[in-house]
């Protein structure tokens, strides 16, 4: 089952996009990037790669939703 992660700076659609391409690039599973929530559902990936993966995509990590 995916965890959920809080994701703050997410605008638009494109966010949405370069979020959920940075997490595939991770070998990331079951993602699931909704903007209205703000949050990433991920399958695969422990936090402390979630984490890394979203700031240095140039977006806010907040801890698990």
């Amino acid at each position: 089952m995916p965890t959920k992660y809080k994701i703050e700076g997410m605008t638009c659609e494109g966010c949405v996009r370069s979020v959920t391409r940075a997490l595939e690039n991770a070998r990331g599973t079951e993602i699931l990037v909704d903007l209205a929530s703000g949050t990433a559902a991920v399958g695969t990936l422990d936090e402390d790669t979630v984490k890394q993966v979203i700031e240095d995509a140039g977006f806010d990590f907040g801890g698990r939703a």
